[in-house]
């Protein structure tokens, strides 16, 4: 039991501690110390961005229940121990998988559904590989494109007078015109060419139109178009020069004709007059018109001795241009029989060159039709662009452009301007009065 033993030591006054004075710079706000407030407020920050104010979440989110346990501290336990052997066993996994306890059904035991037969289409049959090889090797013998005559013909006179005979049942309608076939197509087209010749529909091509040309037959197209390339652009060139100089020319004409016509407005007075304000009143003009006078005898006399000299100097030029004529009848002979003979040897030249074709490249200058012809693409390529394989070449060119030029080159047709938004004929449609011309017998 503790002891309690008297107060030896009288009880003294409360200790105060010493307060410093208010009155000094280190009582100024700027040195009070505030290192714990900094400090409260970088761990602050720190909590923020880690995710949270650690005294604001609730206890769920600070801490979690483990349910599973550390699995290094069941390795230390079984580190001593030896598995089962039916443990290791259990523990193998194998790839097939495992036998089903369901009972299976036979192999002959179906539903009684057939299924139906699918042609197989990923193979080519023993016929068609046949046909295949035949056609390879040029042994084919039907056509691949089979031809079939027309059984329509639109100039046919006979069809045209069946079709035009007329049921008498029907007299009161309005009778067939019968077709007439166009006097032209009896006629042989007219080709473009500069030659006159036909132009061939598809012209065999030459060694520099090849894929893989040999290098003079190259190089001879491409100094060729080269060349026809740099006078086309020579001629634009010179044409719009001239255009220039032209325009250049009219515009100099008009302000020289607006400066004549500004002289001939301006008047006399304009021109030369004294007025200063001072003078006043209008001169009178008087206009001194000298009136022709009467021929004299010997003014006639000399007037017409001059044209009957005229009349007589102009008969004797034209007897001895007829007099030449007639000593050059020979020489006009002779150059007739030689320009039959050149005729003969043009002809003769032409026959002999009918198995040579036309070219497009080189037209006429009379074309068909007022709409110019288009132009013919270039068919060439550049050297780096040529393709040693014919799978790495590039189709160019428009096939339809193509066989529309060709028809046009060989007269078949006239160019045309295709018009998008033709104008069309009003037509106003009106009711027929026939029905009220009848006569009363």
């Amino acid at each position: 039991m503790p002891l309690i033993k008297p107060v030896t030591v009288a009880p003294g006054a409360p200790q105060q501690h010493k307060q410093p004075s208010r009155k000094g710079k280190k009582a100024w706000r700027k040195n009070v110390d505030v290192t714990a407030i900094q400090q409260g407020l970088e761990e602050v920050r720190d909590e923020v961005i880690k995710g949270g104010i650690i005294a604001e979440k609730n206890s769920a989110e600070l801490f979690t229940l483990d349910t599973t346990g550390d699995a290094s501290i069941q390795r230390k336990v079984l580190k001593g121990s030896k598995p089962l052997k039916a443990d290791e066993i259990i523990a193998q996994r194998s790839a097939v998988p495992s036998v089903s306890s369901k009972k299976r059904p036979g192999v002959g035991t179906t539903d009684g559904i057939v299924d139906p037969k699918r042609q197989r289409t990923g193979y080519v049959s023993h016929k068609e590989l046949t046909r295949l090889r035949k056609i390879a090797d040029g042994k084919h013998d039907k056509s691949l494109v089979e031809v079939t005559e027309a059984s329509y013909d639109p100039w046919d006179e006979k069809q045209a007078i069946r079709e035009a005979t007329q049921d008498p049942n029907f007299s009161f309608l309005e009778k067939v015109r019968k077709t007439v076939a166009p006097k032209t197509l009896q006629e042989k087209p007219i080709s473009l060419a500069a030659n006159g010749k036909e132009i061939p529909a598809v012209k065999r091509p030459e060694g520099g139109f090849s894929y893989n040309p040999q290098f003079t037959d190259y190089e001879e197209r491409l100094t060729a178009e080269g060349e026809r390339e740099l006078a086309a652009e020579k001629k634009r060139l010179a044409d719009a020069e001239a255009e220039r100089v032209k325009l250049e020319a009219a515009a100099k004409s008009a302000v020289e004709a607006e400066a004549a016509e500004a002289r001939a407005d301006m008047s006399e007075w304009d021109e030369d007059t004294d007025w200063d304000g001072f003078e006043s009143g209008v001169e009178e003009v008087k206009l001194n018109v000298k009136r022709p006078e009467r021929k004299t005898q010997v003014q006639r006399n000399k007037i017409k001795r001059r044209k009957e000299e005229e009349r007589k100097a102009k008969m004797a030029a034209q007897m001895k241009k007829r007099d030449e004529q007639a000593m050059r009848v020979k020489k006009i002979a002779k150059e007739v029989a030689e320009g039959e003979q050149a005729r003969q040897l043009a002809l003769a030249t032409q026959e002999s060159d009918e198995s040579s074709s036309g070219d497009d490249l080189e037209l006429r200058r009379r074309k068909l039709g007022k709409i110019a012809l288009p132009e013919r693409d270039l068919e060439l390529v550049l050297p780096d662009e040529l393709q040693d394989s014919l799978r790495l070449l590039r189709p160019e060119g428009n096939l339809l452009k193509d066989r529309y030029r060709s028809l046009l080159v060989r007269g078949k047709i006239e160019s045309r301007r295709h018009i998008s938004f033709a104008k069309k004929a009003k037509r106003k449609a009106t009711e027929k009065w026939t029905h009220k011309d009848f006569m009363l017998h």
